[in-house]
């Protein structure tokens, strides 16, 4: 969440070592955001023809929005001009947001949560790649986001413990 802050502090980087940063970060990106959500999915169910093409899509869609990603900070990185503090499409980061939110339907709606994975993969999918512009949050929105996360993963925890104790396998 923090590594374009850290790097664009680091004032002494030479323009080889920027324009390494934009596709080392998209690799990894794409390895956090992008194959491991997908394996994720894939452990909760997200399993047949229909799944293996949610989670295909979105894998590409993925792989499209990062490459379009780096396309634009390279471009920007040799223009001039103040850049609009904006993402274009869906960041692919968001599913770090998405997923555990999402994730808490397993425990109310056990069954038909792999269809829903399926159908948040497609939408998310399609939203890393769809024409549009979103504003980047500022420092106290991307707190805020820290925390619904943070209680997200804090109710799953709690809730999971909750069911073992009391003999139930989740």
């Amino acid at each position: 969440m923090f590594d374009g802050k850290v790097a664009r502090r680091k004032k002494d980087r030479t323009d080889n070592e920027k324009l390494f940063g934009i596709q080392l970060d998209s690799l990894c990106d794409v390895v956090a955001f992008g194959a491991f959500p997908s394996l994720l999915c894939y452990c909760m169910g997200v399993k047949g023809s229909l799944g293996m093409l949610a989670i295909g899509f979105y894998c590409i869609c993925g792989v499209i929005r990062l490459a379009y990603f780096n396309v634009v900070e390279t471009n920007n990185f040799f223009s001039e001009e103040e850049h609009e503090k904006v993402y274009h499409g869906l960041p692919i980061t968001s599913i770090a947001v998405i997923l555990p939110v999402l994730y808490l339907l397993h425990f109310v709606l056990p069954y038909t949560f792999p269809v829903l994975l399926m159908v948040m993969l497609f939408a998310v999918g399609t939203l890393f790649i769809a024409d549009f512009k979103m504003k980047k949050p500022s420092n106290k929105v991307l707190a805020l986001i820290v925390a619904v996360v943070a209680i997200a993963i804090i109710i799953t925890f709690v809730y999971s413990r909750y069911k073992l104790m009391n003999g139930f396998v989740l």
